[in-house]
């Protein structure tokens, strides 16, 4: 007599949940939507999200707009099985698509924490704001240095267990100190500088070295009550509204690609510090707005604006 063992199989282990975000633009064409939703169900992936935007605004009208398509934005959150190494295995089955769509693209494991490096001089609240929020988790970054041409901020943010380096600037070292920044950001992987109030300017040199990965926060009286005591000038001109912008740093001053305002309504009872504590609330929330914004995949470059996909 034979006997015949069948082995039983084992009960399925749960599955892996991993999400990643996906953030494309190229030129409008019809089937993008299409092309990109049936990857990712052939690849089994869950849409938690989607986000896009054609941009035709600027398309001409008549017989020659046929010419011309406009443009096409889009970022898709979603979920798929597997695990950490799942992305790079996604990343190498859509690039034939992207390319076929002449798509420039990311596609990021969802939650992903930016390293960041923030600079900094005297004014304290923008970064006092960045650290509280990274501590807290609200914002998806690791801040890995923190620089300063001065050394008021050192405590704070060794109290916070991150490195500290004083790079002072003056006419003469500036070409050394800009040389040890992109040094630091070397050594520490850094994916994004925040210039927290930082007072100086960057040479054209390191603004090219830094585009598209660069954001700073001004008030947004600019172009008006230029240097000292920009609220001091407001009140004497009777403003009605504070605010800041956070932009994207280029060599044009103050003028780089804008992610995010902020602006509150003031009137005759706010006194030169009023309007400076004012000042200090929108800086703060534009400037985490658009780091977050940022970290998130949110963001698309286009020339000298940018597409945010909240």
């Amino acid at each position: 007599m034979t006997l015949t063992t069948h082995q039983q199989s084992s009960p399925s282990q749960p599955q892996t949940t991993v999400e990643h975000v996906l953030t494309l633009d190229c030129a409008e064409t019809p089937g993008i939507v299409h092309a990109v939703s049936g990857f990712l169900l052939e690849h089994g992936c869950d849409i938690i999200d989607n986000k896009q935007f054609g941009d035709r605004a600027h398309l001409p009208h008549g017989p020659e707009a046929a010419d011309d398509a406009g443009h096409f934005f889009m970022r898709v959150h979603f979920a798929s099985t597997g695990d950490g190494s799942t992305v790079e295995t996604l990343r190498a089955e859509f690039a034939p698509l992207a390319q076929e769509y002449g798509m420039t693209w990311q596609l990021e494991r969802h939650g992903a924490r930016r390293r960041v490096l923030i600079m900094v001089s005297k004014f304290e609240h923008c970064l006092n704001d960045l650290l509280f929020r990274a501590r807290v988790g609200e914002l998806p970054v690791e801040v890995v240095a923190v620089v300063s041409n001065h050394r008021d901020h050192q405590s704070l943010v060794e109290w916070h267990g991150i490195p500290f380096f004083h790079v002072p600037v003056t006419a003469g070292t500036k070409p050394a100190a800009e040389a040890r920044l992109l040094e630091l950001i070397e050594d520490y992987d850094v994916e994004l500088v925040v210039l927290a109030r930082y007072m100086q300017v960057l040479s054209d040199s390191l603004t090219r070295k830094l585009d598209g990965r660069a954001i700073n926060i001004h008030h947004s009286f600019l172009p008006s009550f230029k240097g000292a005591k920009p609220y001091h000038q407001a009140y004497a001109r009777g403003v009605k509204t504070v605010g800041a912008t956070a932009h994207y740093v280029n060599a044009e001053l103050d003028e780089g690609p804008i992610i995010a305002q902020q602006v509150v309504e003031v009137d005759h009872t706010f006194g030169p510090d009023d309007l400076v504590a004012a000042g200090r609330d929108t800086e703060c929330k534009a400037l985490s707005n658009a780091v977050r914004w940022h970290c998130e995949g949110r963001v698309i470059l286009q020339g000298n604006r940018t597409i945010v996909l909240r």
